[in-house]
């Protein structure tokens, strides 16, 4: 059994290894896990740019990276507690985005401004025990090639937002976007896709994400 497998099936050990690594009650790591861990664990891509005001809420035993000439605007959350972030090349995360894992993000995306894509959600079935005691359960986010995601927009767990889509400012994506389609509204509807043999994008005969 491997030392973090031992840590795991330990519910002591569970809690002195998070004491270590997070203050109680917060997601962010403590400053030597920033300045002395983090930076050999994590991959960043030539010329990627992340602003200082952008909170790294990133811990060393998941994954974290950014490809090369990639951004993350100001003020935005990056979280990889509970699953791992994953940006590709030439993306840029706009300002004031909350990424929380799992999420993988592609190469070539626009993502604009106040954005979330969390891949976690919180279980509340038990009324006996507060929602913020009770497990989480995560579903991975994937964002393809060459989307652009407009302000506003929420993309919930376990959606897959297919190559060169649109998501329209505000959306709410609650259902795996095909590849090549523009959604808006909430929850998010296809407003087009585009038609490969007729070159166009036009309207489908269904508004309904399938």
């Amino acid at each position: 059994m491997s030392i973090k497998e031992k840590i795991k099936s330990n519910p002591g050990l569970k809690k002195l290894a998070f004491w270590l690594l997070s203050p109680r009650n917060q997601a962010r790591p403590r400053l030597w896990i920033k300045l002395f861990v983090n930076p050999f664990k994590h991959k960043r891509g030539r010329r990627s740019l992340i602003r200082k005001s952008v909170r790294l809420d990133v811990m060393p035993f998941n994954n974290f990276e950014i490809g090369r000439d990639s951004t993350i605007e100001d003020f935005s959350t990056i979280n990889n507690g509970v699953g791992d972030v994953i940006i590709g090349e030439r993306t840029r995360i706009g300002m004031s985005n909350t990424l929380i894992g799992p999420v993988s993000i592609g190469n070539d995306i626009m993502f604009a401004q106040n954005i979330v894509a969390s891949g976690l959600n919180h279980s509340y079935e038990d009324i006996s025990i507060p929602i913020a005691d009770q497990k989480v359960s995560t579903a991975e986010i994937v964002i393809e090639d060459e989307v652009w995601i407009g302000a506003n927009a929420v993309i919930t767990a376990g959606v897959t937002v297919g190559k060169h889509s649109v998501v329209a400012a505000g959306c709410v994506v609650v259902k795996d976007v095909p590849a090549y389609s523009i959604v808006g509204g909430n929850p998010g509807r296809i407003l087009k896709q585009y038609n490969n043999d007729k070159k166009i994008w036009e309207r489908p005969d269904t508004a309904k994400i399938k």
